[in-house]
């Protein structure tokens, strides 16, 4: 985990250093290609392994719920942070 979040941080500062370049600001266009690239390996990889597939049944209740609070808890926070910080006619 240590080291995901170190090249996180890397890649941070060499954004933020190199954010002027042209060439840096033509990657926003290939995100959204990048991400969908990364999640249909990663539909690959999860397909492949026979233990996760024999199971699927098993883990889907789990993801399902995973997931409902995962968005409730995306939408609270959203909420709040729109609440305290970004209110009109606020204090």
């Amino acid at each position: 985990m240590f080291k995901i979040i170190s090249i996180m941080f890397v890649g941070l500062g060499a954004g933020y250093l190199l954010r002027d370049l042209k060439l840096i600001r033509k990657t926003e266009k290939t995100i959204p290609l990048t991400v969908f690239a990364m999640l249909f390996i990663l539909g690959i990889s999860v397909g492949s392994n026979n233990l996760i597939v024999s199971n699927l049944g098993r883990f889907s209740g789990q993801a399902a719920l995973l997931a409902c609070f995962s968005v409730l808890g995306s939408i609270i926070a959203a909420w709040l942070v729109y609440y305290l910080f970004f209110r009109k006619g606020g204090e």
